[in-house]
């Protein structure tokens, strides 16, 4: 078999595609937890619907994320300072995958019984998820930003031996 051919940024395709579709879990689940604290808040019911959907649709893209992120930093050039940090990031990850989908699975019972209001404990668990979700949007930008993962200049100067 082939070996797979990589490109500057030590990656099979032009451009990381775990920061695209992040981005697109991030909108959603933000955008989800506004909707529903001014869903909340105006009582308009419209809002919780749209929440939810943004919720469902978050559940099944977070799984796509992890799974290139995963994808990702197994191509990247690791290096001792930047061990902790991804560690740290893949394992809020895949937490988060699973608080999301219980959040949005106990949105879908609360949708289901009550679906004109949501109950204020819900929108506290979504306060502590949005809270967990800038953690981790740290965590991803210090990987890029800082140590340079899948950065064109900081590949190069690796493969050149530089060492950061």
């Amino acid at each position: 078999m082939p070996a797979l051919s990589l490109n500057n940024q030590n990656l099979p395709y032009p451009d990381p595609l775990h920061p695209i579709v992040v981005h697109f879990v991030i909108a959603m689940v933000l955008f989800s937890f506004v909707c529903d604290v001014l869903g909340y808040f105006t009582r308009n019911v419209r809002l919780f619907e749209v929440s939810f959907w943004n919720m469902f649709v978050a559940s099944a893209a977070i799984f796509i994320a992890v799974i290139l992120g995963q994808f990702e930093a197994g191509l990247a050039n690791i290096y001792p300072a930047v061990q902790p940090t991804l560690n740290f990031h893949t394992l809020m990850g895949w937490s988060l995958a699973v608080i999301v989908v219980g959040i949005t699975a106990w949105r879908f019972v609360i949708r289901k019984r009550t679906p004109r209001k949501v109950p204020p404990a819900y929108l506290g668990a979504a306060t502590f998820l949005v809270c967990l979700v800038c953690l981790q949007v740290y965590l991803g930008s210090k990987l890029v930003w800082v140590y340079g993962l899948h950065i064109e200049p900081v590949v190069q100067a690796m493969k050149q031996g530089v060492s950061p």
